[in-house]
């Protein structure tokens, strides 16, 4: 243990030495966790609209007004004709346009279907997908309404229609605000991104200055040598968890319903499979620039396909089979549940098991490896 303790001495006065390595430590969390959560917001509102009402009667300017009083849609320009709507898509101007045809009105008052077009810009799909739903939401409330008038009447002379009233209640994030649901994914991209390239780095970085060469002559054995290495990004990557946590309550205002003691276990057995990962682009890389771009190519599947932006249940069967080998999809899962659900290891042991053989499969193997090359 002493040789260990020695070696990791000589790794944080590595660190200590290059003025720039130590700011993005601390640093670099910090500001990834500021972009992505202020940055990255799937909360769409204020879509840009563009409206044209050829009814122009109470009826449909009390319906264009639901749209735009709601919050989600702000009103761009109104337009005499449905020919003038395309150079405000065309532009970038708008995002959506309404187009109220002649007669809403009275279709309405005579109780019969109304017809009304809404115009969506496909190019920016996520937004056109939500204000869809917007549409669709209000759309149901106003005719509700209306449905609601007709219904008294029929009350009012003793006629009993049946009524089904849903009441929805969403849990864990009752607000649905994408924030709660991208900050806490953000710590297992920080910490895969940080001990990943940190520990795949500073083994190369041996290599290339031929220290590697003078570690393997001395009395130390490839494991003492191993553990020597990895300890340090150990440490650094629970100073990371123990700063982003900090500032996702403090700043973000995102609470952590569950235990912060299991957090912070669940995390280290993450990070014997980032560090596992960052050893094994050590063996197979030849210089930092190798190391870097093999890191790349590691973090970027298991960024797209780990769950922390798009649903795995959307993804294609053969794709979502492949994520059963990104370890990152497995801590989502972990950080998200403790996070907002409030839960424990009594619901979270089956990903914290996959984790666990994960990490103790890809760092033995990486271990292994390296012992070799060593030897």
């Amino acid at each position: 243990m002493k040789k260990v303790l020695h070696i990791i001495r000589k790794e944080f006065i590595q660190v200590g030495r290059d003025p720039k390595l130590f700011p993005i430590l601390i640093l670099a969390p910090i500001l990834q966790l500021l972009l992505l959560g202020y940055a990255v917001n799937l909360d769409i509102k204020d879509i840009p609209s563009v409206v044209c009402d050829l009814d122009r009667t109470p009826a449909s300017r009390e319906f264009i007004s639901r749209f735009i009083h709601s919050g989600y849609f702000s009103l761009e320009e109104r337009v005499a004709s449905a020919e003038d709507i395309g150079q405000f898509l065309d532009n970038g101007q708008a995002s959506i346009a309404f187009v109220v045809p002649r007669g809403f009105g009275n279709h309405l008052a005579a109780g019969r279907t109304a017809s009304v077009q809404v115009l969506l810009d496909g190019t920016e799909s996520q937004s056109a997908t939500v204000g869809a739903g917007y549409v669709s939401l209000i759309t149901s409330r106003y005719a509700q309404e209306k449905t609601g008038r007709i219904l008294d009447g029929l009350q009012a002379a003793g006629v009993k229609p049946v009524q089904i009233a849903p009441e929805i209640r969403v849990w864990y994030n009752p607000e649905l605000k994408s924030r709660n649901f991208m900050v806490p994914g953000v710590l297992g991209l920080i910490l895969l991104v940080m001990t990943m390239m940190l520990t795949s780095m500073a083994v190369v970085r041996e290599k290339e200055m031929g220290t590697m060469e003078q570690l393997s002559v001395t009395p130390i054995r490839p494991l003492e040598l191993i553990a020597g290495k990895l300890l340090p990004f150990l440490i650094i990557g629970i100073v990371d968890v123990l700063l982003v946590t900090g500032v996702s309550v403090w700043l973000f205002k995102v609470p952590i319903r569950g235990s912060v003691w299991l957090l912070f276990g669940l995390s280290l057995i993450f990070m014997m499979s980032t560090l596992g990962l960052g050893l094994f682009t050590s063996t197979i890389s030849h210089n930092q620039q190798q190391a870097m771009l093999m890191t790349v190519l590691f973090m970027m599947p298991m960024i797209f396909f780990s769950g922390f932006v798009f649903p795995i249940d959307n993804m294609p069967k053969p794709i979502q089979w492949v994520t059963y080998l990104m370890p990152l999809r497995y801590y989502c899962v972990i950080i998200r549940g403790i996070y907002l659900k409030g839960v424990g290891l009594s619901a979270l042991w089956g990903q914290a098991l996959a984790l666990l053989v994960f990490g103790l499969t890809i760092l033995a193997l990486s271990v292994l490896r390296f012992s070799k090359k060593i030897g």
